[in-house]
Formats: C-alpha cells, sequence, structure tokens
C-alpha cells in the first residue's frame, strides 16, 4: 500500500472504524459510571452519583444501543421484572411477553430495594434507554416505559436514588412535552411535589418544582404559576442549574406581572448561577433576551458588551436593533424594528413585552428633547415623536414629568415645555443607593459561598473528642497538683514536729 493512501486512511477513518471505535468509548464510559455508582451506594456518598449524571451529556452522543443492551443484561435487576422492555425499546430482544412495563407494587418494590446498588445501577441504565429513545424521536415507545419509571423510582423511596430519580422526571416530562401533552401530567407533578417535600428529597423537589413552573407557563397561566410559587419553598441546597431554572421561570413571572425590579433581580441570579459553558448556550440566551427587555422597561439601557459575547451575537441582534431604537427615542424606528422582527419576537415568547416599550420609546425621546432643548413647543414635540396630536404630546409630556423622567415645566397658554437645569447627581441619593446594591451583592455572595462549602463526614464528632480528651487531662492535671500539695504539706507537717522534738 502506497505511503500516501496509508496516511489518508489514518486521518479519514472509514465508517465502520469510527462506530467501532465509538462504541468501545461508550463503554469505558459506561463501565466506569457503573463503578462510581457502585461507590456512592456503598459509601452512602451522593457526589459519585453526581459525578455520573454530569457524565451524561457527553455519552449522549456515544450512546451504542448495542453495548447498552449488553449493559442492560449483564447489570440489569431481575427482579425489577421489566428487563425484556428496556431491551425490546433498543431492539435488541424480542420480549417473551410483548411490551409489558407494569411495576410491580409498592410494597414488592421495597422489598426489591434492598438488594444493594441493584436499583440504582437499574435506573441508571434505564435512563440511558430513555434518552436514546428521545433522541432518536421514538416518542410512542418512550413515553409509557419513562411514566413507568418515574412510578417506580418513587416508589424505591431509597435516598441514593435521589439524584437520579431527578433526571428521570426531567426526561418524562420532557417526552410529554415534544408531544404537546404537558398538561396531562399535572396532577402527577403534583404529587410527586407533596411526596418529595415530605420525604426531604431536595434534588427532585426542585426538579419537579421547575417542571410545574414550565408546564404553567408554558399554557400562559401565570397567576397559577406565581400562586403555586409563594405556596412552595424552593430549597437552598439544591443544585446550581436548578437554581438558575427557578430563578428564569420567577424572573418571567414577575416581567408579566410588572414588577420590573424583582424580574430584573432574578434574571441576574439566573445569570450568575447558570454554567458559563458552550452547552448552556440555548439557555443564556434565554434569559439574556428576556433580561434586555426587562432592562429596557425599567428605563435603562443594557451594556454594549452584553450584545457582543460570541454565544449571544447572533440571537440578540434583533434585540440590539430594538435596543438601538429605545436608546435613542425614534418611535418610527422602534415600530419598523418590531414588525420585521415580529416572528422572532413571537417564537421567543417575548412579544407581549416589547409592546409594552412604546411608551418606554416615546418617554426616552421626551429625556433626550429636554436634555437638548431648553424651550420647545409641543407641536415640535409631536413632529419629533410621531405623535397624533398635540394633546397627545401634552399628555405624556405632562406624566413624564410626573413620573420623574424628566424635570420640566409646561406652559399650557403658550404651548410650550420649559426645562430646568440639571442638577448634579452626587447632591442626590443615587449613588448611595448603587453603593448599597453592590455591598448587599457581596454580602449575598459570601453568604452563598459559605454554603457552599463541603466540610468532612463526622468532623464535629472529632472535635467534640478532642474536647473531651483535653477535659480529661486538666482533670488529671488538677487531681496531680492537688495530690502534690497535700504531700507536701504532710511532709512540712513531720518536720515540724522533729524539730520541736529536738527543742525539747
Amino acid at each position: 500500500m502506497p505511503i500516501s493512501t496509508a496516511m489518508e486512511l489514518e486521518t479519514n477513518p472509514s465508517p465502520e472504524v469510527k462506530t467501532k471505535t465509538n462504541a468501545t468509548s461508550f463503554q469505558n464510559d459506561l463501565d466506569r459510571s457503573i463503578w462510581f455508582l457502585r461507590k456512592g451506594v456503598t459509601s452512602l456518598e451522593t457526589r459519585y452519583i453526581h459525578r455520573v449524571l454530569r457524565t451524561i451529556a457527553t455519552s449522549r452522543k456515544r450512546l451504542d444501543p448495542k453495548v447498552l443492551a449488553q449493559a442492560i443484561r449483564k447489570h440489569y435487576s431481575q427482579k425489577l421484572g421489566d428487563k425484556d422492555a428496556w431491551l425490546q425499546a433498543l431492539g435488541q430482544e424480542e420480549a417473551s411477553q410483548g411490551m409489558d412495563v407494569e411495576t410491580s407494587s409498592p410494597a414488592e418494590i421495597k422489598t426489591q430495594g434492598q438488594s444493594g446498588e441493584e436499583p440504582v445501577v437499574s435506573v441508571y441504565l434505564s435512563l440511558l434507554v430513555l434518552i436514546h429513545l428521545l433522541d432518536t424521536q421514538q416518542w410512542v415507545v418512550g413515553t409509557p416505559l419513562a411514566t413507568c419509571l418515574a412510578q417506580r423510582v418513587v416508589d424505591l423511596n431509597r435516598r441514593t436514588l435521589d439524584p437520579v430519580a431527578a433526571k428521570v422526571y426531567f426526561y418524562y416530562a420532557r417526552f410529554y412535552e415534544v408531544q404537546g401533552k404537558l398538561s396531562e401530567i399535572r396532577p402527577v407533578l403534583l404529587r410527586t411535589l407533596r411526596t418529595a417535600t415530605l420525604s426531604r428529597d431536595t434534588e427532585l423537589q426542585a426538579t419537579v418544582l421547575n417542571l410545574l413552573l414550565r408546564n404553567l407557563l408554558h399554557y400562559k397561566l401565570y397567576e397559577q404559576a406565581e400562586k403555586l410559587a409563594s405556596k412552595t419553598v424552593f430549597p437552598e441546597t439544591a443544585s446550581n442549574a436548578q437554581m438558575a431554572r427557578y430563578m428564569y421561570y420567577m424572573g418571567r413571572i414577575k416581567a408579566i406581572q410588572l414588577d420590573y425590579t424583582a424580574a430584573h433581580t432574578f434574571l441576574q441570579q439566573a445569570q450568575r448561577k447558570a454554567p458559563q459553558s458552550s452547552s448552556t448556550a440555548g439557555f443564556q440566551q434565554c434569559v439574556y433576551k428576556l433580561f434586555v427587555i426587562v432592562q429596557l422597561l425599567m428605563g435603562e439601557i443594557p451594556e454594549r458588551s452584553i450584545f457582543r459575547q460570541a454565544v449571544l451575537r447572533k440571537s440578540l441582534a434583533p434585540y440590539f436593533a430594538l435596543t438601538q431604537a429605545v436608546r435613542v427615542g425614534d418611535l418610527a424606528k422602534f415600530q419598523d424594528t418590531v414588525a420585521r422582527f415580529e416572528t422572532q419576537f413571537l417564537k421567543d415568547k417575548t412579544n407581549t413585552l416589547i409592546l409594552r416599550l412604546r411608551h418606554n420609546v416615546i418617554k426616552t425621546g421626551i429625556r433626550m428633547i429636554s436634555l437638548s432643548y431648553l424651550r420647545i413647543s409641543l407641536r415640535d414635540i409631536c413632529l419629533k415623536l410621531h405623535l397624533d396630536s398635540e394633546e397627545d404630546a401634552e399628555y405624556i409630556v405632562g406624566k413624564a414629568i410626573r413620573d420623574g423622567v424628566i424635570d420640566a415645566t409646561i406652559d399650557h397658554e403658550r404651548g410650550y415645555i420649559q426645562s430646568k437645569e440639571v442638577l448634579d447627581v452626587y447632591s442626590t441619593a443615587e449613588p448611595q443607593a448603587a453603593f448599597d446594591q453592590r455591598i448587599q451583592f457581596c454580602l449575598n455572595l459570601y453568604n452563598e459561598s459559605v454554603k457552599a462549602l463541603r466540610f468532612p463526614l463526622n468532623a464535629h464528632k472529632k472535635v467534640l473528642e478532642s474536647a473531651t480528651e483535653a477535659l480529661e487531662r486538666e482533670r488529671e492535671l488538677v487531681k496531680e497538683i492537688t495530690q502534690g500539695d497535700f504531700e507536701r504539706d504532710s511532709e512540712g507537717d513531720g518536720e515540724g514536729d522533729g524539730e520541736s522534738d529536738m527543742g525539747l
């Protein structure tokens, strides 16, 4: 074989070689994951289980049905009784009794759950099968399997299954979402939220609460979503991913309810909690789209650096054009931008909030005019802002003065507005408020960092033991000192008697 041909084969391997390499790599990842799962169960350390769950995003790209079927045959627990259903879903083995995926009774499942690490490994392998069915768009096959698996992890009621159960419910809801059947699982999610809260399963509680909020927001039930959030408590020990999702959903709810200050705070926290990587690009884009709109509704202009980020540059292009129209207060340009990107805004579900920006554009235009002109007629304001009449201009300017947007007076008889001199900003309380906001952010960051620290297991017992030993040593030392003083006193008394005898 010529050298050039051999080099081409090395640089461009055949599809069979690529498939074999991916299968081998997935096999190694799967064996390593199963080893970590068993170590996590035997040592009662959930960090090993979380480590396995973090590798799902990379493993699903190389997922091989044949390798996964072999792992199910080798590691899946026979006591769970539905191995054939999962193998048939992978297309690797014909089930002896068809697609019978009925779960066992809760009492039987709890008895089965006492067999070491088998339920955790089995549920993890079943989760990989669901992910494969979701990626290959086999939604009809995967929906009953996901339903049964979600019920099973709750009935098992094992603490080592808590992180895996949260993942199972996420993909369980995903199957119904892609089919447009989210309303069907709402009662199931409510029951699961109650069960997770009573059993103090923080990971499942946070996941199910986010799924319920997503469910309600999908159908635009904002009042019900706000009531649900007010009647429940999001666990503080939940993962950053779930915390970021919760903050994003709360930001959407508050923005719809006109509470822009709270929405701005929630969205800022969602940005900081979300992992800054390419795998979370979609979530970052959703958060920043809503964040830009909320900031514009608050009367602020977003920083240009937001639109320059590589992950956000393309997706935020319509919002950048919108920001430019609001910044200059050009109502015609704003309406043209809304009409041009209407399809994108409807897809992003931000069209309702964007329509509220019209009044902000007018207020921004009035602010720019008041800064440029010391005195200007209402007719000129109508021409610059493309308003219908002078009465509308007078009403809008009056409202802007009342809201504190501009500092001016209206001369009704002569038909003009008179702007006042601009005060020094440092003579107001605005710098103090900004400084207080930064201090609060630093204190919250410090408190969250302390909460995120990991401490050694049973470290407090070692401190108690060392304190007990120190107390015993002190007691022994006091006892020795007391005995030494007593012996010294006894010796002194004896010497005195001898001297007196000799004197006599």
